[in-house]
């Protein structure tokens, strides 16, 4: 059984106001809020889900917001930067866009031939928008802030920032299947897939020995997750880490989907989440992200739950 990933299904990352963090990723960046819910290991705090219309795998952006949480340090072990896809010739609206709303945006020389515009969300987590021709199978939002034409295609890429590449490497291009792209100083690209296929093929390993390690708290990558199509694949995959001393965690209900959880040897944490059952699983398409959803096991403490959260207003 073919076991390389189809691709990014999501990157979670740690955030402090929940609203702040909304009206962001729903404002400045034109994303659908598609799940509303919380951390099934901490149901105090929101996990929100921002994607394209359907919340497509390759389109997701989650975060758990803990109000009041500490600022992390971006650093060596950490995905350190996520790059989103946009249409070619629009960074031009974006860089307008942005600077309407107050976001500082920069575009980098450093990155070669490739266009892109840097910036970060109000908690400081590194965000890139590259324009793309590679091919997107993904819905974009139209229903939000940015019209269609400019609108987010999906997760392009993720940097991976490593003091010792050497088993990074050897992961990506060994159990994962990742193969070796390109090479631009001290940044190795590597693809998953057919050459442009789909969202989210593209992992940046940069090798920098003198960084300092990254701390996860606000503004932060906690994870990257990997596509799998179905249970079947997850679970070949799960026994083919386990079988190469991996440590893999037992698979999870996420409702959405299920996941197995290991680390790379440069310590960041990775995830295998199917692509089903999706996010229209417990609510209809047109009314994703409106109201709070709980999986079954937390339901008898909704009304406690709920009381607790913080108040998070998202326009319909």
């Amino acid at each position: 059984m073919d076991v390389r990933p189809a691709g990014i299904h999501h990157v979670t990352a740690i955030a402090s106001d929940p609203q702040a963090n909304a009206d962001f990723y729903l404002n400045a960046l034109g994303m659908r809020l598609v799940k509303r819910t919380v951390n099934f290991d901490a149901p105090e705090t929101y996990h929100l889900y921002y994607g394209d219309r359907a919340g497509n795998p390759g389109t997701i952006m989650t975060f758990f917001p803990w109000p009041d949480a500490p600022r992390g340090r971006i650093g060596a072990g950490q995905a350190t930067t996520t790059t989103f896809s946009v249409p070619e010739g629009s960074l031009g609206w974006w860089a307008e866009h942005l600077a309407s709303l107050g976001v500082h945006a920069t575009r980098p020389a450093e990155r070669g031939e490739e266009d892109v515009l840097a910036l970060r969300d109000p908690d400081g987590l590194a965000i890139e928008l590259a324009a793309s021709a590679d091919a997107h199978d993904t819905d974009p939002w139209d229903g939000g802030a940015v019209p269609p034409e400019h609108a987010i295609r999906g997760i392009r890429a993720v940097t991976l920032t490593e003091q010792d590449v050497e088993g990074t490497v050897e992961m990506l291009s060994g159990q994962l299947g990742f193969r070796l792209e390109g090479e631009d100083g001290d940044r190795l690209r590597f693809r998953t897939g057919g050459s442009g296929d789909g969202v989210g093929t593209i992992v940046d390993v940069l090798a920098a020995p003198g960084a300092e390690r990254g701390l996860v708290a606000a503004g932060t990558v906690h994870h990257v997750a990997y596509r799998a199509p179905d249970g079947d694949v997850q679970e070949a995959w799960r026994r083919t880490l386990e079988n190469d001393g991996v440590g893999v965690t037992e698979i999870r209900d996420r409702t959405y989907f299920t996941s197995i959880y290991f680390r790379e040897p440069g310590g960041v944490l990775l995830e295998i989440a199917t692509d089903g059952p999706g996010f229209d699983y417990d609510e209809p398409l047109l009314e994703l992200g409106r109201e709070l959803r709980l999986p079954p096991w937390l339901e008898p403490g909704r009304e406690e739950i709920a009381r607790r959260l913080p108040a998070l207003e998202v326009p319909r």
